[in-house]
C-alpha cells in the first residue's frame, strides 16, 4: 500500500525535474565557480542562473540573494550578522520562532546583547501590542517568521514590518515554510532579511538562501574568501544550488497555477473530517490564518508520539512538531507560548499535506487516524514511554 507523506513541513520529495537538473553537476560538469577556466565559468553561470530564479521566487534582485546550506544557517547569518554589524544592542524575537532563531538569540544574549522575547496569542500569532510596546531606538533587529512550522499559522508580517521600520530596526523573516504555500514578497512584508530552504519546496537538502536587501550591513559568519558577496566563504554546493533554482521556478509556476488552493482544499477537508471523527479533538491555532497544507491537532488523552508511531506502522507519516527539535525533551515551546498546557502540547500532532497528496490520501487519513486515536485511548493513552 502507498505510504502517505503528511509531513511536508519537515521536508518534501525532490521533484524529478530537480534531480535531473542536478545530475550533470554531480558528474561530468563538475567545476568550482571561483575558477577562471571554462569549467569554472560554466559552474559560475549555473550558480548565477539559480540565484536569479531564487530571487524571482522572493520578489527580489539577484544580487540580494546569498546562498547557504540550510534555513538554520540563513537565520543565523541574518540575526548574528545584523546584530554584530549594528551599533544598536537589542534584538526582538517572538516566542514561537523556530529553534534556530531562538537558539541564535540566546547565544547573542550570552555575548552581552539585550534580548526581548515577545509573547504569542492563543491563536498562534505574535502579540502585536506587546511587540509595539517592546520597540525603541535601541532595537537593531526584529525577527518574526512568515508561517509557523508547527501550527501553520501565518504571521501578520506587514504589521510587524511597519512596527520595526517605525523605530529604524531591521526586519528579518524566517520564511522557510512559505514557498510553495504562499507568495513570498519581501517588499510587501517590509523585510530586510528573509530566509528560505530548498527542501521545503521540492528542492534538494543542503541548499538554502538568505535575501539581504541592498545596503543591509551584515558581519559574515564564515570567513576566508569573497564567495557570496563576501558573506559566506567556501566553495558553493553547485549541484544543490542548481536544484534549488529549478525548484524555485517550479514553485512559482505551481503558485500561478493555483496549486496552493488545491492543497488548502484537501487540508480543509481532512481537518473537518478529523474534528468530526475524533471526540475531544481541538485545533491549535487560528483556523482562518493557516497556510496551505498545515494544521496541528490536540488529541486529548493520548500521547502525540504514540499517535505518530502508530500511524507510521499504518504507512502514514506525520510529526509532533519541528523536525529540528524531535530529540529534545519536553513539550513544544510553540504550543506552550500559545497558552496550551504541557499535557495538551504532548497530545498534539502536526499534519502537513503537499503537492503529492490527493483525495484518496485524505480519505485514508480520515479513516485511519480516528481508529488509531480510539485504540490508544482504550489502552490508556499511550503505547510508549514519553519524556517527562
Amino acid at each position: 500500500m502507498k505510504r502517505i507523506h503528511a509531513d511536508h513541513a519537515a521536508t518534501t520529495r525532490p521533484d524529478p525535474r530537480v534531480v535531473e537538473a542536478m545530475r550533470p553537476w554531480l558528474g561530468e560538469r563538475f567545476g568550482n565557480p571561483a575558477s577562471v577556466h571554462a569549467r569554472g565559468e560554466s559552474a559560475r553561470d549555473a550558480l548565477e542562473s539559480a540565484r536569479a530564479a531564487v530571487a524571482r521566487l522572493m520578489g527580489a534582485r539577484a544580487e540580494e540573494v546569498v546562498f547557504t546550506a540550510t534555513g538554520s544557517e540563513s537565520n543565523d547569518l541574518a540575526i548574528s550578522g545584523a546584530m554584530h554589524a549594528s551599533s544598536r544592542r537589542r534584538l526582538v524575537v517572538s516566542a514561537i520562532e523556530h529553534a534556530s532563531v531562538l537558539a541564535t538569540a540566546r547565544a547573542l544574549e550570552a555575548e552581552g546583547f539585550a534580548l526581548t522575547v515577545v509573547p504569542a496569542l492563543r491563536d498562534g500569532t505574535v502579540d502585536l501590542d506587546a511587540l509595539a510596546a517592546s520597540l525603541a531606538d535601541d532595537v537593531a533587529l526584529v525577527s518574526v517568521m512568515a508561517v509557523n512550522n508547527e501550527t501553520g499559522v501565518r504571521q501578520p508580517l506587514e504589521a510587524v514590518g511597519a512596527l520595526a521600520k517605525g523605530v529604524g530596526a531591521l526586519f528579518h523573516v524566517d520564511a522557510v515554510q512559505a514557498p510553495g504555500r504562499l507568495a513570498v514578497r519581501v517588499d510587501d512584508w517590509g523585510a530586510d532579511l528573509v530566509s528560505v530552504a530548498a527542501h521545503k519546496f521540492h528542492g534538494p537538502l543542503g541548499s538554502a538562501a538568505l535575501f539581504a536587501r541592498r545596503r543591509t550591513r551584515l558581519e559574515p559568519r564564515v570567513r576566508g574568501g569573497q564567495h557570496e558577496h563576501g558573506l559566506r566563504a567556501g566553495t558553493p554546493n553547485v549541484p544543490a544550488i542548481v536544484g534549488m533554482g529549478v525548484a524555485a521556478e517550479l514553485a512559482l509556476t505551481a503558485l500561478e497555477a493555483g496549486e496552493p488552493a488545491r492543497v488548502a482544499a484537501l487540508t480543509d477537508r481532512l481537518l473537518a473530517d478529523l474534528l468530526a471523527g475524533v471526540p475531544a479533538c481541538t485545533l491549535n491555532g487560528d483556523p482562518g490564518r493557516r497556510a496551505a497544507g498545515t494544521f496541528n491537532l490536540c488529541f486529548t488523552g493520548v500521547d502525540g508520539e504514540a499517535v505518530l508511531h502508530e500511524l507510521d506502522r499504518e504507512g502514514i507519516e506525520v510529526s509532533t512538531g519541528s523536525a529540528c527539535s524531535h530529540a529534545l525533551a519536553g513539550p513544544s515551546h510553540v504550543l506552550l507560548a500559545m497558552g496550551r498546557t504541557p499535557d495538551e502540547a504532548h497530545a498534539s500532532v502536526r499534519f502537513s499535506l503537499g503537492t503529492e497528496n490527493d483525495d484518496d490520501d485524505v480519505t485514508r487519513l480520515a479513516a485511519v487516524v480516528p481508529a488509531v486515536v480510539a485504540r490508544l485511548r482504550a489502552l490508556g493513552g499511550t503505547t510508549m514511554e514519553r519524556s517527562a
